[in-house]
């Protein structure tokens, strides 16, 4: 099955290309009377919300295979899978989906502190403004789940980070509360799935949309690599320095590289194979460990 080169969505017959994002195109059927969205995941790999190159090989795959696993293991939360047959050429990366209404909120769930929050709390003490208690070190659980949002920015510009109280403006305050209290319960159930084999899901994002009735529906991908930080829980256990226990099975070795080797400044340049390789693996090891 072909894979599109980065920076291009391929012809699929019987359907129109309609948008694309950082990994995934969209399409439209040409069949008017059909109104789902086919969701074909790609190959291209992004960091710092710039898309790199060169792409993960094999990578849409494999970031369909999970996201269509744990919709499964999440079945009781609408979700926007729709039924029918996918067409050939994309079948191994492609997801049918219902129309959706989307909301411009990422919702991140952090169950340990890391990365941005990290660092945000050696300067503050808080996590996107909420305040945590003293003496935290990098990788540690956190009391509890925090619901971080982050308002979605159009292509090309940066996601920002916003409060609780921003996300009540931006979509009311009904809809803010179950957005939160959805996705804990997400990440509650999929974090006892994954340290049921021996993983810790240490933070993710899920996004949601509504439908022609007002339901809430989780959409997009859901607890892939790309949206996720997972790590292994008997490393996280034992090791000695915070690589160690927090080797993780997604795409922080391409954001520890570009941290390492771009000032942010300009395009960002190109990934060297072994960061592609070494992403590659992890991707293909968490499907494993996961049983997906």
């Amino acid at each position: 099955m072909s894979t599109p080169s980065e920076g291009t969505a391929q012809s699929i017959p019987g359907w129109r290309h309609i948008y694309s994002g950082k990994v995934r195109d969209l399409y439209a059927s040409e069949d008017p009377a059909d109104t789902r969205i086919l969701v074909v995941a790609s190959d291209r790999v992004s960091a710092f919300d710039f898309v790199l190159s060169p792409g993960v090989t094999d990578k849409g795959a494999l970031l369909t295979r999970l996201s269509r696993w744990w919709f499964a293991q999440l079945s009781d939360f609408p979700n926007h899978i729709a039924e029918g047959e996918l067409p050939e050429e994309v079948a191994d990366r492609a997801m049918l989906a219902q129309s959706l209404e989307m909301l411009p909120i990422e919702c991140v769930v952090r169950g340990y502190i890391t990365g941005s929050g990290w660092a945000e709390y050696q300067e503050s003490g808080t996590v996107c403004g909420i305040p945590l208690p003293a003496g935290l070190q990098n990788g540690d659980r956190l009391p509890e789940p925090l619901f971080t949002p982050a308002y979605k920015a159009p292509m090309g510009e940066h996601d920002e980070n916003i409060t609780f109280e921003r996300t009540v403006e931006l979509v009311g305050t009904e809809r803010a509360a179950e957005l939160r209290d959805t996705s804990l319960a997400i990440y509650a159930r999929a974090a006892e799935i994954a340290e049921a084999k021996g993983l810790i899901l240490a933070d993710t994002k899920f996004e949601f949309g509504t439908d022609a009735d007002g339901t809430l529906r989780l959409a997009d991908e859901v607890l892939t690599s790309d949206s996720s930080r997972y790590w292994d829980a008997e490393a996280w256990r034992t090791g000695s320095t915070p690589s160690a226990r927090m080797a993780s099975f997604d795409k922080q070795i391409v954001r520890d590289w570009m941290a390492a080797n771009w000032d942010k400044q300009g395009e960002p340049p190109a990934l060297p194979a072994d960061v592609v390789e070494r992403t590659a693996d992890r991707y293909r090891e968490l499907i494993d460990r996961l049983g997906a």
